[in-house]
């Protein structure tokens, strides 16, 4: 049995580095940025823990939450402590932020991106940030990460610690918030050309996935910006060098969106209460209809009513002309009828 096991890693290079103790698991990327540097270093995922750690320059490492074996790796970072671990490592949904003993960590919102396109859907992205490095985990690609990484490679030297990478991947949704409120409104706008057509449609199935995202986007919204604000009033002793002037740009730039969402929230709302109203109208003017013709029938339904009882010495019933005698009946009682719906203003 040890024979065949050692015949097998032997074999197996792929199994050999999937449980060599040097990889790195979970590993999306990892750069290290030096101060001046136009370009930033990519380690491969066979770079020594050691290494990894180093204190030469500073580390954005940014990890999948989908291999099991990151909080191991977590563990034997340098300067975190537990809370800051699970902040990583957590599955939770909301939004979190926490300053403490010169870190930063918790959890931003953020948004999906496929492997072709970019979704609406929310995604959420773990962070711990130190004076040497920022950590960053995720389950599902995100956009605003992404992005960020590739203004990295693009100019490297404009970044001069992990706090400018933070102050990034929070720009970069600011961004991402700015397109999807655009691509929002251009919906609206056709959405509206059909509602105020002359021609009744209903675009409620249309309008409802949209609020919908956008109650959710100003939901997230309001709690990052309250707990930017909440970060930024923490003692200067616990908050890392910077952030109070990073977190009052970065407050600056989701309220000026977080206006823009709410803008879009009541206009949607106002769309979906003047899509209601113009359904309100058609019914009432469709019950309207019936009720006139209904007023209209109603006598001539009581003339035949009464021609049609079995009883004996009913007029007409004897002799000719009996029947023409009854439509000039019935022709009458209409008349009368739309007399008196004019004469009372309902037509």
């Amino acid at each position: 049995m040890t024979m065949a096991i050692a015949l097998m890693d032997t074999n197996n290079p792929a199994m050999n580095t999937i449980t060599s103790a040097t990889t790195i698991p979970g590993l999306v990327w990892a750069y290290r940025l030096r101060p001046g540097a136009s370009k930033p270093e990519r380690l491969s995922e066979d770079t020594e823990r050691a290494a990894l750690f180093a204190e030469d320059g500073f580390l954005w490492l940014h990890l999948s939450l989908v291999d099991a074996r990151v909080p191991a790796l977590l563990e034997d970072a340098p300067g975190l402590n537990e809370p800051a671990c699970m902040a990583l490592t957590t599955h939770e949904t909301h939004a979190t932020l926490t300053v403490d003993e010169q870190m930063l960590y918790g959890t931003l919102v953020d948004f999906q991106r496929e492997f072709d396109q970019d979704t609406r859907d929310i995604g959420w992205l773990h962070f711990v940030l130190t004076d040497r490095m920022l950590i960053t985990t995720r389950l599902q690609p995100l956009r605003s990460v992404e992005r960020a990484r590739m203004l990295i490679e693009k100019n490297a030297a404009k970044f001069t610690g992990p706090l400018d990478i933070f102050e990034l991947l929070v720009i970069e949704f600011q961004r991402s918030l700015i397109s999807l409120v655009m691509e929002m409104t251009e919906e609206l706008n056709l959405i509206e050309d059909f509602v105020y057509e002359n021609a009744p449609r209903d675009e409620r199935r249309r309008l409802a996935p949209i609020r919908r995202t956008i109650v959710r986007l100003h939901r997230h919204l309001r709690t990052v910006l309250s707990l930017m604000r909440r970060a930024a009033a923490s003692d200067d002793e616990e908050m890392p060098l910077g952030f109070e002037d990073v977190a009052g740009r970065l407050t600056g730039r989701l309220e000026a969106v977080d206006h823009d969402v709410y803008a879009l929230q009541e206009r949607a709302r106002l769309l979906h209460e003047e899509i209601d109203s113009k359904l309100s109208s058609e019914i009432n003017r469709h019950l309207y209809i019936l009720s006139i013709m209904t007023a209209f029938l109603l006598p001539p339904t009581l003339v035949t009513g009464f021609f049609g009882m079995n009883t004996s010495n009913l007029p007409f019933s004897t002799g000719g002309g009996g029947t023409e005698y009854a439509v000039g009946l019935i022709i009458a009682s209409m008349v009368l009828s739309w007399w008196l719906l004019k004469r009372v203003n309902i037509l």
